[in-house]
């Protein structure tokens, strides 16, 4: 009966040697796998931002064109074919993601608006937009330039 029992002693030694570096190799292989995994989502996440980088830069340059037609309309300026080009260029900026912002009266938040101008106001009971003078533009939640406005504080 010795004899079996160290047959059987050696028999589960052998066998947890082959299972340890199995159970080892299993959990390697799984740790591998979610680095590649998270490595992957870094990428994608990172391509993403580069891409919405290299958007908001090229649509940073229109805005000095965008300004340049709003106030060749203004001066009434803006006719014929010019008025269609104008209004393709604006349809496509909007297309790709570009927002316009910038309302009066709106409350004044200094996240989304540059003050240029201060000004008193019974008429107010909050600092308040009064006036846009220069409307601001974002793409997607990136502000690329704040609404420049005149404020009117409550006297």
């Amino acid at each position: 009966m010795s004899e079996e029992i160290n047959t059987e002693a050696v028999a589960d030694e052998a066998v947890t040697e082959v299972i340890d570096p199995v159970t080892a190799l299993t959990q390697d292989l799984q740790r591998l796998q979610a680095e590649f995994a998270n490595y992957r989502k870094r990428i994608e996440r990172d391509r993403a931002l580069a891409s919405e980088v290299v958007a908001s830069s090229v649509l940073f340059e229109f805005l000095a064109i965008l300004d340049d037609l709003d106030r060749a309309e203004s001066h009434g300026e803006l006719s014929g074919g010019f008025r269609a080009v104008a209004e393709q260029i604006i349809a496509t900026t909007t297309r790709l993601g570009l927002e316009r912002y910038g309302q009066a009266p709106d409350l004044f938040n200094p996240n989304i608006h540059e003050a240029l101008l201060h000004e008193t106001s019974s008429d107010v009971k909050e600092t308040t937009v009064t006036k846009i003078l220069q409307p601001g533009y974002k793409y997607k939640e990136r502000i690329l330039r704040p609404a420049r406005v005149v404020v009117a504080d409550p006297q």
